[in-house]
């Protein structure tokens, strides 16, 4: 009875054995099947954009200073307040400068005095002399005597021309000490707002290296501009009198407009980045902006009203080899591309604010020949995916224009497929996700 029941068990043993392989292959065969996520083609705007940051000023904002030290005596305006070109807006201890120009005017004085008294000399000794030619011409006087005469005389008005030198001199001492004791009374240089006041009354202030600036004041603040930085790469991209938008933080759900006065050649490089200054207009009639104020900028440099457009991610997407042999029956891809070398799609990576290539390509001139522009998608009609050829056009980032007979609003493009043990290939390089071989 024993050798029955282990035959039966062995039996069992089998049949269970064969039911698990069974089970497991059926698994197998069913995770083998590629799954595929698509998106549908479907027409709408599209607006190429190009985004950057800034920095809102006045249009003219004007420093100002003192070019003489002293203490500050009086200051008549705080921040916020508006000036007249021409209004007192601070004085200087004037004291020092009055003495000095009371000196400056003494030794003016006193040089003055000093002409006329060499110049009464000199007409002393131009008598002297023409009395002296006189005397010679009569045979009075000796040769000796009259040249004594006239060196004197000469020597007299040499004086005159000294004693008016040393008068100029004193004569610009004095406009100096005017023109300084002019300068501590400091006057607004421009009709404007102070936007920024630096020093307090009783505050000294120190003019011997270089003029301090005790005041901000902006022009007109109901004209502002703003100085942004946009990479060279999109650069190429603006033009002047182009429009653009901007928002700031103080307000984020009001968008303010602008206009490209200029664009500026100096390059500004940091950390190896290389950024240009576009220059905007803007209008300010309610002073809602000030200075300072960080703005994020958009520049629209294409739009599309209606475009046949397609996702970035499907003009990313690249199949496995396996994928492309069973769809070109292991012939030559569109493009050139022969077996797994190629790479439908392009490998595209950018979007439409960074402004890459319009679909996403970065990676210049196709191998193959072909402008970058042109594109493979996959159309999912069937069990399997089948590629089209478009060309690519305007991009906003995440969809991309596409020109191409073969496809039509409502078709099924695939953005990425995920093939048996979870594998991927959307985004991956050409294999990555390539079907597994279960026997």
């Amino acid at each position: 009875m024993k050798k029955p029941l282990w035959i039966v068990l062995g039996l069992v043993v089998l049949a269970g054995g064969g039911i698990g392989i069974w089970q497991w292959r059926k698994h197998v065969a069913a995770g083998a099947a590629p799954r595929f996520e698509t998106v549908a083609v479907d027409r709408g705007p599209i607006v190429a954009k190009v985004t950057a940051t800034g920095t809102l000023s006045a249009l003219v904002t004007v420093q100002v200073g003192t070019q003489v030290s002293g203490r500050i005596k009086q200051i008549n305006v705080d921040f916020n307040s508006p000036v007249k070109k021409g209004q007192v807006i601070a004085k200087i201890e004037p004291a020092l400068f009055e003495a000095a120009l009371e000196s400056a005017r003494a030794n003016y004085l006193a040089g003055q005095g000093t002409v006329a008294k060499l110049e009464a000399q000199a007409d002393n000794a131009k008598v002297q002399y023409d009395r002296a030619v006189a005397l010679f011409d009569r045979k009075a006087i000796a040769q000796a005597d009259l040249d004594t005469a006239r060196a004197t005389m000469k020597a007299a008005n040499g004086d005159v021309t000294a004693a008016r030198g040393n008068m100029e001199q004193a004569k610009a001492a004095l406009h100096q000490a005017q023109v300084n004791l002019d300068y501590t009374t400091i006057i607004s240089p421009t009709t404007g707002v102070v936007i920024s006041r630096s020093v307090d009354v009783g505050q000294t202030v120190a003019a011997s290296l270089s003029a301090p600036t005790l005041f901000l004041i902006a022009e007109d603040l109901t004209k502002m501009q703003v100085d942004t930085s946009v990479a060279e790469a999109d650069i190429g991209k603006l033009k002047a009198d182009m429009d653009a938008t901007f928002t700031v933080d103080a307000y984020p759900s009001r968008t303010f407009k602008g206009k490209i006065r200029q664009i500026r050649n100096a390059p500004q490089t940091q950390q190896n980045v290389v950024t240009y200054d576009a220059v905007i207009d803007v209008a300010n009639p309610g002073l809602e902006l000030r200075p300072g104020m960080t703005a994020n900028i958009t520049f629209i440099y294409d739009h599309r009203d209606s475009a046949l457009r397609v996702a970035n991610a499907a003009l990313r997407f690249q199949p496995p080899p396996e994928l492309a042999r069973t769809a070109f029956g292991g012939a030559q891809r569109p493009g050139g591309g022969g077996g797994g070398g190629q790479r439908p799609g392009g490998g595209a990576t950018g979007d439409g604010g960074g402004q890459r290539r319009p679909g996403g390509g970065g990676r210049g001139a196709r191998g193959d020949g072909e402008t970058p522009d042109r594109r493979t998608v996959w159309v999912l009609r069937g069990p399997m995916p089948t590629p089209v050829r478009v060309r690519a056009g305007v991009s906003d980032g995440a969809n991309t224009e596409i020109e191409t007979s073969e496809l039509h609003e409502g078709d099924r493009v695939v953005t990425d497929a995920e093939f048996s043990g979870g594998d991927k290939s959307g985004g991956q390089p050409a294999g990555a996700g390539a079907f597994r071989r279960m026997f």
